[in-house]
């Protein structure tokens, strides 16, 4: 298992083809609880992946019931350095069009605080900057592999990250087009922020489904189901191209979180020594 470097987090679609093998489950405890299903241990062209089902198999879990910190923790466990976030999102601008993929750098945390968002509480203190919440090069090698895989797709960007389920209003979502934001969704926050807390590289692969409500046009959610399909398709062939790549040619990158701790290591608990085994492990 520890061979396995690279992980996907997204929806059922994505592992539901012929190209791509099931090979193996793992059920995962952490101090965080369960994550949101058991990881699959894939396998397309060769090439073996993780990959977890953010929210549960058949889509159960809302946004803010998912289990940010066990999913993190549980990938980190089983040895995983690399993310890919696949996530349907809403467009803020004209030029990011449905069916289009957006490789964000940036995010900016519109929930209501009620999600854990970190792996340093209870008695143990760290700080890990957010800066860069995406990993550049790889991010970039995502774009690279989507653009092969024959799709329309955007290098950087920000992503809005709102509590849900709901929708937006118009008047939320004019709010967000002055922020300046691109997209708009409800799951990358706080994964994206855990995954910098241990240590992993992670990139968005946003996948528009339609302009959010700020845009003059009739869309209904059966339209923007519709339209995630067609994505997830696009989805599949870059998961091929893009596997292989990160195998051949795995990034380099410098965790930023080895010296985020700074409780005194005498007030660690076997807790939090169990915790930071794992998320700060090279």
């Amino acid at each position: 298992m520890s061979r396995i470097k690279v992980a996907i987090i997204g929806g059922s679609g994505i592992y539901k083809l012929d190209s791509i093998k099931i090979k193996n489950q793992h059920k995962i405890s952490t101090p965080f609880g369960d994550p949101s299903a058991e990881i699959m241990e894939c396998e397309v062209d060769g090439y073996s992946f993780y990959f977890l089902p953010r929210h549960g198999i058949g889509h159960y879990l809302t946004p803010s019931e998912v289990n940010y910190r066990a999913n993190i923790f549980s990938l980190k466990k089983l040895g995983v350095d690399t993310i890919i976030s696949i996530s349907a999102v809403g467009s803020l601008r004209e030029e990011y069009a449905p069916k289009h993929f957006v490789m964000v750098d940036q995010f900016i945390d519109w929930t209501k605080g009620f999600r854990k968002r970190t792996f340093f509480e209870a008695g143990i203190v760290g700080h890990v900057s957010t800066a860069s919440p995406v990993e550049p090069t790889l991010s970039k090698r995502l774009f690279e592999a989507s653009k092969r895989a024959g799709i329309v797709s955007h290098l950087g960007g920000t992503y809005v990250c709102i509590e849900g389920p709901q929708f937006s209003t118009k008047a939320e979502s004019n709010i967000y087009r002055g922020f300046g934001a691109s997209v708009i969704g409800m799951t990358n926050v706080p994964e994206a922020y855990l995954a910098k807390e241990a240590g992993i590289a992670y990139a968005t692969v946003a996948m528009v489904t339609d302009y959010d409500c700020w845009k003059e046009e009739h869309c209904t959610v059966q339209e923007i189901m519709d339209v995630m399909k067609l994505n997830y398709v696009s989805a599949q062939r870059f998961i091929q191209e893009v596997i292989s790549d990160l195998y051949k040619n795995p990034i380099s990158f410098d965790p930023e979180n080895q010296y985020a701790v700074i409780t005194d290591p005498s007030l660690h608990k076997p807790i939090h020594k169990e915790i930071l085994e794992v998320i700060l492990k090279k």
